[in-house]
């Protein structure tokens, strides 16, 4: 795992190595282990380091092969890296390292474009070729890692943080309308390729494009979920379907083992994460290291989930480790956690994750993930409903539970200058009507799967971890698994409040009391209630100098939500107050 920068430039001016250098340090935490420069005429790569695989100089970034005249930089881990080495030693490639960076290059070398398709993992990749010194980038499937850039007829400048790219200056952050909708609307989801900004955009998740010389760049999606169901599909058993995810997902748990280093679990206390303990200890994992954070209680609500992680340290002895956050941890690190944003993230767990990586990375660089497995599986609220309705309610019901406001009330919260149409809920609209899908259902799990959890859960692991030199792997969402997934009627997927065809395979694996408890999260009270010091805090920030002269929102809307925080939630039942914060925090911190 690490950092990637870059700039190209079109107009035969010199990049900026300073620019480069500056984006560099600001992605240190991504990539303590090193750094890298290559400059070749109009073009410089950059890269940190996190050591995973292949510890030794030999795999070093940005690397440069030069019989095959190819420069990389990559952020990411493909997993499948061994087999694909041999297949490419049969065909007579020799290789100077023994990691996944120059599998890619020969690959790339090998198949071109195409390469993509064999990956196995997850990736955000660069590579120069020399001769032609044409670019080509790439990004995951499920947009696990990130692709940040700007772009104008000039040059481009690329980098895996969003904060990176600011530091460089003579950035526009002039807020975009549309994607200030998406985040008021859309639960703080901004799809690619938006970014809050005007000035800074994001290759989409499964996209691959070249960029010539002359600044053209042509991007081209290399894979789609596919729900459509052959008659073998349809006359699967349930019991079929609950095998087949058993053994795609002991693969997936299996391929994110590859590693030079040790591998822990972030251990919610879920069925998700708690399924990965039990079948690693399966594969003969020994002394697996877990982790699990909590808060303080507010109202009564409960802040911590460690009577089921508990329950799986105990039964499968793992090496535990329990971190309760009181409140004044909590606002000490506060600040930190927004700064580590690449994007406004709205969730109140966010620094749950901020606070478990920072202990995680004390014992271990790799961590697998439960993320996921609601989006791919159906085990939130939103989906049984969507059961009930036929096509034309269809975008309707999905909105009104998962939507944080709707447009009337968006319109009485934002600046007039930010009002023009309800861009979210065109955008859902428009996905929920792309072609070979017939049931609601499907409809909003492709949509959460592709964007929704690009967006929200992964990014957010990826970003938290990162903030703290942590590698986080996510079998949920391997895509062999996530293809799988797509294929099994809704029905069994949604059974007995979701998830149940994961559930039943859980069955076979783990203590049944953490698969029939309630669904849970990383609860962290105190930002959806934002009393006491939390309240001070959101009237210090919406009431700064930089606050007033943005303009964002209409200073009503924030007198009313100020008056009463408690009784301003959403549908996912999310603090209003905070996400309103949130934003002017995250704008504040980065220095806008």
């Amino acid at each position: 795992m690490c950092g990637i920068v870059g700039e190209l430039r079109f107009d035969k001016e010199q990049p900026s190595l300073k620019k480069i250098e500056t984006m560099l340090e600001v992605m240190t935490p991504r990539g303590p282990d090193g750094s890298g420069v290559f400059s070749e005429d109009h073009l410089i790569f950059g890269h940190r380091r996190l050591k995973i695989i292949d510890l030794s100089d030999d795999a070093a970034q940005p690397m440069v092969d030069e019989d095959l005249r190819l420069v990389i930089v990559f952020n990411g881990c493909i997993y499948n890296y061994p087999e694909l080495r041999e297949e490419l030693k049969e065909q007579g490639y020799k290789f100077f390292s023994h990691g996944d960076t120059e599998v890619i290059l020969k690959a790339y070398h090998a198949w071109g474009k195409d390469c993509v398709k064999r990956f196995q993992g997850m990736f955000a990749f660069a590579i120069l070729e020399r001769d032609t010194k044409r670019v080509f980038v790439a990004r995951d499937r499920l947009g696990i890692k990130p692709f940040y850039y700007i772009k104008d007829e000039k040059s481009m400048r690329f980098a895996s943080s969003l904060s990176a790219l600011l530091k460089t200056g003579d950035v526009d952050t002039s807020i975009d309308p549309v994607s200030l909708n998406y985040y008021m609307s859309f639960h703080a989801v901004v799809p690619a390729p938006y970014t809050i900004f005007n000035g800074i955009k994001k290759l989409p998740p499964a996209t691959r494009a070249y960029i010539e010389p002359d600044g053209t760049m042509k991007e081209e999606v290399y894979w789609e979920l596919d729900y459509r169901r052959s008659k073998n599909d349809l006359r699967r058993s349930e019991e079929d379907w609950i095998d087949a995810v058993d053994k795609a997902l002991r693969l997936a748990v299996k391929r994110r083992l590859v590693s030079d280093v040790p591998v822990g679990v972030l251990l919610s206390g879920g069925l998700d994460s708690s399924l990965i303990v039990g079948l690693l200890s399966e594969f003969g994992q020994k002394d697996i290291r877990t982790f699990s954070v909590g808060f303080e209680n507010v109202r009564e609500e409960e802040g911590n989930e460690f009577r089921y992680s508990d329950i799986i340290a105990e039964k499968y002895q793992t090496d535990h480790h329990k971190i309760q956050v009181d409140h004044k941890e909590l606002q000490e690190n506060l600040t930190a956690c927004v700064q580590a944003m690449a994007e406004p993230m709205v969730s109140h767990d966010v620094i749950g994750f901020y606070l478990l990586s920072r202990e995680v990375s004390k014992h271990v660089k790799v961590v697998q993930s439960g993320q996921g497995a609601d989006e791919v599986f159906a085990g939130y609220h939103w989906y049984p409903p969507m059961l009930e309705v036929g096509n034309a309610e269809a975008v309707k019901t999905y909105a009104s539970v998962f939507f944080d406001r709707d447009f009337e009330d968006y319109k009485t919260a934002v600046n007039a200058e930010y009002v023009d149409k309800d861009y979210a809920y065109q955008f859902v609209t428009d996905h929920f009507w792309k072609p070979h899908i017939s049931e609601p259902i499907d409809r909003a799990l492709r949509l959460d799967t592709q964007i929704m959890l690009v967006d929200d859960p992964v990014k957010r692991v990826d970003n938290m971890t990162m903030a703290w030199g942590l590698e986080a792997r996510v079998p949920f969402i391997d895509h062999e698994l996530v293809e799988l997934a797509a294929k099994i009627p809704a029905i069994h997927k949604v059974r007995d409040n979701g998830k149940y065809v994961l559930k039943e395979v859980g069955r076979r694996v783990i203590p049944h009391e953490v698969i029939d408890r309630p669904k849970g999260y990383f609860p962290v009270p105190a930002l959806k209630y934002l009393e006491g010091d939390y309240l001070d805090m959101a009237k210090g920030i919406l009431s700064d100098k930089s606050a007033k002269e943005r303009g964002i929102f209409n200073q009503a809307y924030i007198d009313k939500l100020l008056e009463n925080p408690a009784g301003h939630l959403t549908p996912m039942n999310a603090s209003k107050l905070w996400q309103v914060t949130l934003l002017e925090y995250w704008l504040q911190e980065q220095g806008v």
